[in-house]
């Protein structure tokens, strides 16, 4: 087949294409102009003329289609890159080029596709950005946990979207799941909040279209789903009124419209989805077989968006059912089918970039790029579905919103807060953690015996004071003393001791709820010397005398929670 034939091939072997980018020292997708995977031109070096195999010497022109600083190493083989005996493309490798998501964690969760800098920034064209002020950080980090706000709005822009939402929808907050990942990436967990729950909503600066700056008056007991659209709010109020009801700051968020669903499903060649009995809904014109059936496009946005079908006909088993179908669309997304076709992989880029939008501090495909890859760390299993433990709404005669279950939620909220793993996650247990739980092992001195000097380094005023009384006069350490504020401040509240000192120092620890983390064996010159008194220093964590600062390593358990490696038939 000569190199002109190659790329319009259906048959094409994925390692053919495949290119050392000298730069990287990474292998890069690369396809012809000619090829119907890719629209997007790219810049020719040199000419292959007709006839000539791809796979043919070219004696000092570069390969064609070739990347900016990509040429053949001296002496390398003709055979393409990557490529094992029998012509397979090396698995590893292809899925590193391969894998980067531009979107949300259902709506474009694995969205992908390598190919080079100028396809990135065309790619980045497709994306449009919103500036959300400080209500999103202006930066994405690689090394620390992150909660991404996922949007979808009920708006009706787009082709053959005017019979869906509600008629003249500035765009509500119709779909809401904040997606924790955690810092190590074992983990992720989504959780959804109920479109119909009644919150307060904040007041919200915004920035106009027009590009003035209001602040938008915050409104109580209002659905959350009017945090986006109503009153020319935007993005922003809506992750400052997830603040509100979770206690959890997002970080960044992604806004797709009902296109995405159309459009992802469509590029993977469908989404499989379960449902335990025959559906004919006349409402959003889902037909299903009872049983497993493969939806895509039209189909596939009436099946999240219908209310009538499952359960009570309400949102939240509306949730219930979402949650299913991203489960299934995030496994079809990152399955070898589309991991290893060129074909799928251009497609889901483009859709999933061209449904988005996001704010401007992961605007630029290349932060989409590192987003995904840290996205892709995380395994299925351990990627856990919640909803926002809710009650109806007890002001309501007719049951038609929920509020906040205040018994069960908090501690929810606060197992996301602490980057805990609402699944089994199985930890690389490092000699420095083991060293640190030691510090709790041991005997323990009495209180009495317990001698202290007591810091402020951050804690709010007059904690020291208060910590001095409370030991003192409840906890029988009378060998206490309060000593002002540190030379500096810490974020953390920490407890230095001498080795002789460790079993004054666990009591104390004991007594206040201390981590193992706020120990410090002999780590400032005053304690390593053996000073008469321990040194306690309350930092900005410090929530006051006689409340624990420990964290619990175990997220409490949930009722309706799901995983996105197994498969749930809808009823």
């Amino acid at each position: 087949m000569d190199a002109q034939g190659r790329g319009r091939a259906d048959d094409i072997d994925p390692a053919d294409q495949w290119v050392l980018n000298p730069d990287t020292g990474e292998y890069e997708l690369r396809l012809a102009p000619s090829s119907p995977q890719s629209s997007v031109p790219r810049p020719r070096t040199g000419n292959t003329p007709a006839g000539r195999s791809r796979s043919a010497p070219a004696p000092k022109a570069p390969a064609p289609d070739a990347l900016p600083g990509q040429r053949r190493r001296r002496g390398a083989p003709e055979e393409p890159p990557g490529r094992r005996r029998g012509g397979r493309p090396k698995k590893g490798k292809a899925k590193k080029v391969l894998l980067w998501t531009g979107g949300s964690m259902a709506f474009v969760l694995v969205a992908a596709a390598g190919g080079g800098y100028l396809y990135l920034k065309h790619l980045e064209g497709n994306i449009t950005t919103t500036d959300v002020g400080d209500a999103a950080k202006s930066s994405f980090s690689k090394d620390e946990a992150f909660n991404l706000l996922i949007i979808g709005t009920d708006k009706r822009t787009g082709a053959g979207n005017k019979g869906y939402g509600d008629k003249g929808s500035a765009g509500h907050a119709d779909t809401n799941i904040l997606l924790h990942v955690s810092k190590d990436r074992t983990n992720a967990t989504a959780l959804s909040i109920p479109r119909d729950l009644i919150t307060n909503i904040p007041d919200c600066p915004t920035k106009l279209e027009d590009g003035t700056e209001k602040v938008i008056p915050g409104t109580p007991n209002q659905r959350f789903n009017t945090s986006l659209g109503q009153f020319e709010r935007d993005p922003g109020c809506t992750m400052r009124t997830v603040k509100e009801v979770t206690g959890i700051q997002p970080d960044h968020f992604m806004m797709a419209d009902f296109n995405a669903v159309k459009t992802l499903t469509s590029a993977v060649g469908g989404v499989e989805v379960c449902v335990g009995k025959d559906i004919d809904d006349p409402k959003s014109h889902l037909k299903l077989p009872k049983g497993k059936s493969t939806v895509e496009g039209e189909q596939a946005l009436a099946f999240v968006r219908t209310r009538h079908a499952f359960g009570n006909e309400g949102d939240l088993d509306r949730i219930k059912v979402q949650q299913q179908f991203l489960g299934s669309l995030a496994r079809k997304m990152s399955s070898g089918d589309t991991l290893t076709s060129p074909t799928k992989l251009y497609k889901l880029a483009e859709a999933a970039t061209k449904a988005l939008t996001v704010d401007q501090g992961i605007g630029k495909a290349s932060t989409l790029k590192d987003m995904a890859l840290e996205l892709k760390k995380v395994p299925p299993k351990n990627i856990t579905f919640l909803t926002v433990p809710v009650i109806d709404n007890p002001l309501e005669k007719i049951k038609a919103t929920v509020v906040v279950n205040q018994t069960a939620a908090p501690a929810v909220f606060q197992a996301i807060k602490d980057d805990v793993s609402f699944t089994e996650v199985k930890q690389k247990e490092k000699k420095e953690k083991k060293a640190i739980a030691a510090r709790l092992k041991g005997s323990r001195s009495s209180a009495a015996d317990v001698r202290v000097d007591i810091y402020n380094g951050g804690a709010a005023t007059g904690s020291a004071q208060e910590t001095l009384a409370w030991l003192q006069n409840q906890q029988g350490v009378t060998k206490a003393s309060q000593l002002g504020n540190a030379d500096a401040p810490l974020e953390k509240t920490t407890l230095e001791y001498s080795p002789d000192q460790a079993d004054q120092a666990r009591k104390l620890a004991d007594l206040m709820g201390l981590p193992g983390s706020a120990m410090k064996p002999g780590e400032s010159e005053k304690n390593a010397q053996g000073l008469p008194a321990i040194v306690l220093t309350l930092g900005k964590d410090f929530k006051g005398a006689g409340i624990p600062l420990k964290k619990s390593s175990k997220a409490p358990d949930v009722d309706g929670k799901s995983t996105a490696d197994k498969q749930i038939c809808a009823t």
